[in-house]
């Protein structure tokens, strides 16, 4: 009966044990933050910057409603392209940004929309890129929700940009303009561009996001009527 009794006590001792090591490991668990690498980071802005093309090629006609197919990203329903040259054109100008982002060399992303006969640019969507040079390793991450609606809030306007933008009145092309640092490795298919700029023009801030690593702030320049 003794030999029970200190056994029960021992399998007391050992329950009591179990209870409290696993609370300490749940409380752990729930003061362990999240991390960010800077391949993470990449991954996030040139993936937001594929749907943002796709958006504003989009919305601003660039290509024809029905090449564009319905997806769901951000919490929000996107559009994005189902032409093949075009899928083609986009997934090799990310790739080699994300090399460059990864880099941390990457100063800013530029679509070019210009008339396609006279030429003229007729808007520029820019977003600046800043990394954080400082940091090596991972960075304590900012909460998904939080960076989504950040990243859903520059969508949204993109998404509003034909309230404020000027009708485009003429067939249209697009180009993609990358601005680096100047000692980047740059492949034989690229080639330096002049900066399209608009000579008379007027300019709507976006909105920003940051994933601590990489923070993308957006605007947009428009041809300037001449009254």
């Amino acid at each position: 009966d003794c030999q029970w009794q200190v056994g029960r006590q021992r399998a007391e001792r050992r329950a009591r044990g179990a209870r409290l090591s696993g609370r300490v490991r749940a409380d752990m668990a729930t003061a362990q933050k999240t991390s960010i690498t800077l391949k993470g980071s990449v991954e996030i802005v040139t993936e937001f910057f594929g749907y943002s093309v796709n958006s504003i090629l989009y919305q601003r006609g660039i290509y024809p409603p029905e090449t564009f197919k319905k997806v769901n990203k951000y919490g929000l329903t996107m559009l994005v392209t189902t032409d093949s040259g075009l899928t083609e054109y986009l997934e090799q100008v990310l790739r080699q940004l994300s090399m460059w982002l990864l880099d941390k060399s990457v100063q800013k992303l530029v679509v070019v929309i210009a008339g396609q006969e006279s030429g003229k640019t007729l808007e520029r969507w820019v977003f600046d890129v800043r990394a954080d040079k400082a940091s090596d390793g991972p960075v304590e991450a900012r909460p998904e929700k939080e960076l989504t609606a950040e990243i859903q809030a520059i969508i949204r306007q993109i998404t509003a940009s034909v309230t404020f933008l000027p009708l485009l009145d003429e067939p249209c092309t697009f180009d993609l303009l990358v601005y680096t640092d100047t000692d980047v490795s740059v492949p034989a298919a690229w080639e330096e561009s002049d900066p399209k700029y608009i000579a008379k023009s007027e300019e709507v801030k976006l909105r920003s996001f940051t994933t601590k690593i990489h923070k993308v702030d957006a605007a947009v320049s428009y041809l300037a009527d001449d009254d």
